[in-house]
């Protein structure tokens, strides 16, 4: 599923908002339905929990809290550090040289995904995973992210707990999060060195996201527009399991067609690829491209019985 910052916070359409919050209710009855015993949550990070002074491609977090970012919960996640480390041993043994982070932060990156099903933390144990979608040259490739979703796969093969997977991130979609190569010194520190952003920062950094949804949906804006498209065909590979198709696209044509955070939609691919690599039930597919929400919005529940 997708996820956006403003959810909640920019004003959408009325009749887009009813569709939105129909899906997101139907996301929510069937999970509740499928009543998992695990959840693996893939998910990235804006700057809250992860920074240019060490940023891995992916890491396992065998505790994790949330800081409660833009109207999402802050406290602890319920992880699982026994299925985390066993997670992270069967990677390593697998050729994966996966990072451990024994106190993982995250962001609404992850939060948001509990916090529309669960209404909040209090959730089944989770086993948090981190993907970094925003700091170039360590994005991981999309090739190594479909033979980490199939590694995963084959250690929850191994569990006797029904396991939802879910893939948090994307689709098309360029917000407004700055790079190394911005030109302003204050503004490369803070995205690589890590400390907590005093209240004023980060009202100022709400704001300015607002801000930039809103030019985005009046076309007064600068950054690139959301691709459905894009967004379809990428729904489309993952729903049939035709992997092949998403990994013969390059790095560059991520950024270029879909936008700079696009590669978020990475963790859907992750998440997909846990599961067999053919076309699978699919109970809810939902798109809706939302530029108030800098947000190409989609849903997609597939299970393997």
């Amino acid at each position: 599923m997708s996820h956006s910052p403003l959810l909640g916070l920019n004003a959408i359409g009325a009749d887009a908002q009813v569709a939105l919050d129909t899906a997101l209710e139907q996301a929510r009855a069937q999970v509740h339905a499928f009543n998992p015993a695990l959840i693996v949550l893939l998910g990235p990070d804006h700057y809250h929990g992860f920074f240019n002074e060490l940023m891995p491609p992916f890491c396992i977090g065998s505790a994790a809290t949330s800081v409660g970012d833009y109207q999402t919960p802050s406290g602890a996640l319920n992880t699982d550090a026994t299925v985390a480390l066993a997670l992270t041993s069967h990677l390593m043994d697998a050729g994966f040289d996966i990072a451990l982070s024994r106190r993982m932060q995250v962001d609404h990156g992850f939060a948001q995904a509990l916090q529309f099903l669960w209404d909040g933390l209090d959730t089944p144990p989770v086993v948090p995973i981190f993907m970094n979608a925003v700091a170039q040259p360590g994005i991981p490739r999309l090739a190594r992210c479909l033979q980490l979703g199939e590694s995963i796969g084959g250690f929850l093969d191994t569990l006797p707990q029904r396991t939802l997977v879910i893939g948090s991130g994307g689709l098309s979609h360029e917000p407004p999060v700055p790079t190394l190569a911005h030109p302003d010194a204050a503004v490369r520190e803070r995205i690589t060195v890590k400390r907590e952003p005093t209240a004023a920062e980060r009202d100022a950094r709400t704001q300015r996201v607002m801000a930039a949804g809103m030019a985005l949906a009046r076309g007064e804006s600068g950054m690139k527009p959301l691709n459905p498209a894009w967004d379809r065909h990428w729904m489309d590979a993952l729903e049939r399991g035709a992997f092949g198709e998403l990994t013969a696209m390059t790095e560059d044509s991520i950024e270029q067609l879909a936008g700079l955070s696009a590669h978020e939609s990475k963790t859907w691919l992750i998440g997909r690829a846990a599961l067999p690599a053919r076309p699978l039930p699919c109970t809810l597919r939902h798109y809706q491209a939302l530029p108030e929400l800098i947000a190409g919005y989609g849903l997609l529940f597939q299970h393997t019985v």
